[in-house]
Parts: structure tokens; sequence; C-alpha cells
């Protein structure tokens, strides 16, 4: 039983090493030399323009979010040294 399984793993290593081993296939006539841009196959193009135009929108949103917040904090605490100051001036506490 041990030679029959030992047979088989030899037999099933040795035909990926076969199958390494065959020729590659032959060339595109694009890999073999010039071929002018008119006689290639057609590719599929994702227009770069609107991901472009969508990722600068969604940063300029962000830093505007960013922007609006630090300035809503900027107001309340400029209200609170007011009335901080306030309190000082007044000498006393509330």
């Amino acid at each position: 039983m041990l030679l029959f399984v030992v047979l088989c793993g030899s037999l099933w290593a040795g035909s990926g090493v076969t199958a390494s081993m065959q020729q590659p296939p032959a060339p595109s006539p694009a890999q073999e030399g010039f071929v002018p841009i008119d006689q290639l196959a057609p590719k599929e193009v994702l227009p770069a323009a609107p991901l472009v135009i969508a990722a600068y929108s969604v940063a300029w949103i962000a830093i505007f979010a960013y922007v609006l917040t630090i300035w809503k904090r900027l107001a309340s605490v400029e209200k609170e040294m007011a009335a901080l100051s306030q309190r000082v001036a007044s000498g006393g506490r509330r």
C-alpha cells in the first residue's frame, strides 16, 4: 500500500514538471515587433475625468465640513472667554 502511495505521488509530481516544460504559446504580433495602433484590438477605456472630479468634490466637501466645525468650536470658545472676562471684571463668582 505504501509503495502504491509513493508511486502515485511521484507520478502526480512528475506530471506538473512535464506540464511546466511545455513550450509557451506563440507570441502575438504585438509582442514580436511594431504594430500600428489602428491595427490593435480596441480595449475598454474608463475615462478618468469623472473619477477625478468626484475625488476632488469629496475632498473639498470634507475640507469645508472640517473648517465649519472648527469655526463653530472657535465661536463657542470666544463666547466662553467673553463670559469669563465679564466675571473677572465684575470681581465675583456667579
